[in-house]
């Protein structure tokens, strides 16, 4: 049966997945920086990177929203490429300004599954002068507990390659 409501629904998607494939090639993107702060110390030690759109009619589009709509269309590689560049732009600001700092970045379990995810962190760390140790990558516990041998083996890949990896909630 037809129901006007999902062909509504469809076009919402469809015109938000145009959208965001131009924020994707017109850098509406941007990324906020939540402090993480060391419980004994009080200091600030890490910030977490979290992808923010501000579409120019919609405004504000919430992540929820925009990456699972990149995660069901393909783009969740572009949209992490372009989240891993910008969070290795930030830990070298940071080290060229003196800060001893680490920035976390969220991976979901697509991310895991890419078989060149290591290799792309790596090149991005060694494109920006970014040691291994200041970056950190965060995955949801039922990622973590996931036994996927393709999860597995970039989980082990990355703690190879230097980086932190950290269980997110």
């Amino acid at each position: 049966f037809f129901e006007q409501q999902l062909d509504a629904g469809l076009a919402e998607d469809f015109d938000l997945l145009r959208d965001l494939r131009q924020a994707l090639d017109g850098n509406q993107f941007e990324l906020a920086f939540q402090p993480k702060i060391d419980a004994r110390s009080g200091q600030i030690t890490a910030a977490e990177a979290l992808l923010r759109w501000r579409h120019p009619t919609r405004g504000d589009v919430p992540p929820a929203v925009f990456v699972t709509l990149a995660e069901r269309f393909g783009l969740v590689t572009r949209l992490g490429n372009w989240v891993i560049e910008g969070a290795c732009k930030q830990a070298r600001a940071w080290a060229n300004a003196g800060l001893n700092m680490r920035v976390a970045i969220n991976l979901s379990a697509q991310h895991l599954r890419q078989a060149d995810l290591v290799e792309r962190i790596g090149l991005l760390l060694k494109r920006h002068g970014v040691d291994p140790k200041r970056l950190t990558c965060e995955i949801t516990e039922t990622l973590a507990m996931e036994n996927t041998q393709a999860a597995q083996q970039t989980m082990r890949g990355l703690g190879e390659l230097g980086v932190h990896l950290s269980i997110d909630d």
